[in-house]
């Protein structure tokens, strides 16, 4: 009735709807660029909280000020609902003159606003990628968005969905404002520093320094000046400033890479850039603990409920530093439960 060729052509057409349908899941993401447009916004953005930083209001922001108290601005960055809210919900409870709270969440996202205190904390947004410098952009926008809103804000902590609180309030506030970092290195080291991860001897260091191409990244950045860390991080107010007032390395790491295998410029531009600036008023560690034992394409261990317990949780917050752990990171939204049930006589008991 019908022949092989109808029947192969047929079938072709059949399989269009397929395609379309699975390739997108096949191949790769496509890389999200960064629109001029978008990129002036930030420029203007920045160079509004630079100046606004310091105008009058500057002075108020010093830490350990004696007239008004500093704050610590908690810049959430997701691309997925606010999983851990009620948890940070019970953190910030009755310290309010205490913190601020921005959210820079992927308006091609579809999240549910969490409500409380994340009511009208969103900022204007732009998409992001990971292993793409939108990520970069979108730490960078939340930091001046913070700078610009309160000059009271003296330490800016980058958080994700996926991370949770490992110590209480009160303790997180103390050990970053009122505890001195000691270090017996030097004592013309500054009082308060930036907890970022600044490493420099990865295997991985070379492939991720030529993924924009042999040489791309001279003459601003030369390999010896390459560093790696974690984005998640907490800086000074000075060293927040810095990042939103660099021009120099930005058009670097703005380049699309080659080599997307070894493309994460969100973990190579923060601690390139401050170890180049001020490597002594950086700490070289951060605060935030990962799990990188079996971690898959890139991604870190996901803690899920069973293995959620006291016991992590203690084992969690120890460190090589004089200084706890004060969140970790990654855990599966189902965790929620487990960690609200042992939230007040575990995790925010110090």
């Amino acid at each position: 009735m019908f022949n092989t060729p109808f029947l192969l052509s047929f079938s072709l057409l059949l399989s269009f709807p397929l395609l379309f349908l699975f390739v997108p899941r096949i191949l790769p993401p496509r890389h999200v660029p960064i629109s001029l447009p978008d990129e002036l916004d930030d420029l203007a953005l920045f160079r509004r909280a630079t100046l606004a930083s310091f105008g009058d209001g500057a002075t108020l922001s010093r830490l350990g000020t004696t007239n008004r108290k500093p704050k610590i601005a908690f810049l959430f960055l997701t691309n997925t609902d606010l999983h851990f809210a009620p948890l940070w919900q019970q953190f910030f409870q009755n310290n309010e003159e205490f913190y601020n709270i921005y959210i820079h969440a992927d308006p091609s996202s579809k999240i549910t606003p969490p409500g409380g205190i994340f009511s009208g904390r969103f900022i204007a947004a732009k998409k992001t990628q990971r292993a793409n410098p939108t990520l970069i952009s979108a730490a960078r926008r939340l930091l001046a968005t913070a700078l610009l809103d309160d000059p009271l804000n003296s330490y800016f902590a980058v958080v994700s969905q996926h991370c949770i609180p490992l110590h209480s309030f009160k303790y997180v506030y103390e050990s970053l404002l009122l505890k001195p970092i000691s270090d017996t290195r030097s004592s013309s080291l500054p009082m308060y520093r930036s907890f970022i991860e600044i490493l420099d001897d990865e295997p991985q260091l070379w492939d991720r320094y030529n993924a924009r191409g042999k040489n791309v990244m001279l003459p601003e950045i030369p390999f010896s000046r390459f560093r790696i860390g974690s984005q998640f991080f907490v800086l000074t107010r000075q060293h927040a400033l810095v990042v939103i007032r660099d021009r120099r390395l930005w058009r670097k790491f703005r380049l699309p890479c080659l080599n997307l295998n070894s493309c994460y410029p969100e973990e190579h531009y923060f601690p390139t850039l401050l170890s180049m600036e001020d490597p002594d008023g950086c700490t070289h560690y951060t605060l935030t603990r990962v799990n990188w034992t079996g971690s898959v394409n890139g991604h870190p261990h996901t803690y899920r409920p069973p293995e959620i317990s006291p016991q992590l949780i203690h084992k969690l917050r120890q460190s090589n530093s004089s200084y706890s752990f004060m969140f970790a990171r990654k855990f599966s939204p189902d965790c929620l439960q487990p960690l609200l049930d042992m939230a007040e006589n575990v995790i925010f008991r110090d």
